[in-house]
């Protein structure tokens, strides 16, 4: 188990990548393309960034069993995301893609005999909830099969979060990395499909993605999950779908309900104190050890 210390620069990292990944709204509306071709290159040049990064600090391109699944399971959540925001209403997407924690906690015990404890599963609850009533006003119906496939993204979220947990650094930068290689490949060819003019607020766009909204992000999570267990950083990237009605309001003057205030009190409230448990969980573990 990581020290105290180790665990809260991880969270601080965890949260600038949640913050990071909530600016993809902004961007994405601003591009005239295809959802895929839109996903393909901005994981291509996320892609370009992950690899800087691997090869300045010097960490080797693994292919192994963990960089493999974990770069399915990361593309994976790109396109079942991708295709659920067509398929169904945006706050649907983003509400049942963070069903994740649930996923985490079932793969988690299945598969590796993992105990939680009643905090855990308090943290998840009000999380949730708190993320439902921030979208309580916009939430609808949608497409059944819409909705499907965005629980499918939150399946795939909580392996991301899993595998890439339980691998050795190289292999989860690796599996990062894979992950938008395969998004790449399979979205950058749909330009032959789909119209896809190039303008200069796309050009731009496509870059503010690439780098600032999934690159960047991707290299924190990568540093962040070494010490954040996976259910912390689903929990802490909880974040995101809080902070996009945040920059909905500045950017497009759109101001959040009561309930969405009231369901971002909860989430914060119930993140903050779900760290502040942990972290004294860790401490007492490391006393007992002693």
């Amino acid at each position: 188990m990581a020290s105290s210390k180790s665990q809260k620069n991880a969270i601080m990292l965890m949260a600038a990548c949640a913050g990071l990944w909530s600016i993809a709204g902004i961007f994405i509306k601003l591009i005239p393309w295809n959802a895929l071709v839109i996903a393909g290159f901005r994981s291509l040049i996320a892609a370009v960034v992950v690899l800087v990064f691997m090869r300045v600090t010097k960490r080797q391109i693994k292919i192994n069993f963990s960089s493999v699944a974990g770069g399915f399971f990361v593309a994976g959540t790109f396109f079942a995301f991708v295709s659920a925001n067509k398929m169904t209403t945006a706050a649907n997407a983003i509400v049942l893609q963070f069903t994740s924690p649930v996923f985490i906690m079932i793969i988690s015990a299945i598969f590796f005999r993992q105990r939680f404890h009643k905090a855990d599963f308090v943290a998840v609850i009000a999380t949730m909830f708190g993320i439902s009533l921030f979208f309580f006003d916009r939430l609808g119906a949608g497409s059944l099969l819409g909705n499907c496939i965005a629980i499918l993204a939150g399946a795939f979220m909580a392996g991301m979060y899993v595998i890439t947990g339980r691998a050795d650094e190289d292999s989860r930068m690796s599996g990062i990395l894979l992950g938008h290689v395969f998004t790449a490949i399979i979205g950058i060819p749909m330009v032959f499909i789909f119209p896809t003019p190039v303008t200069s607020a796309a050009v731009i766009s496509i870059l503010v993605l690439g780098i600032v909204q999934l690159g960047i992000p991707y290299v924190l999570y990568g540093l962040a999950v070494k010490n954040c267990p996976p259910l912390a950083c689903s929990l802490i990237g909880a974040i995101e779908p809080l902070l996009n009605p945040v920059w909905v309001f500045l950017f497009n003057g759109e101001a959040p309900g009561v309930y969405a205030l009231f369901g971002g009190v909860i989430v914060i409230g119930a993140v903050t104190a779900w760290c502040v448990w942990r972290d004294r969980f860790v401490k007492n573990s490391a006393q007992e050890r002693a």
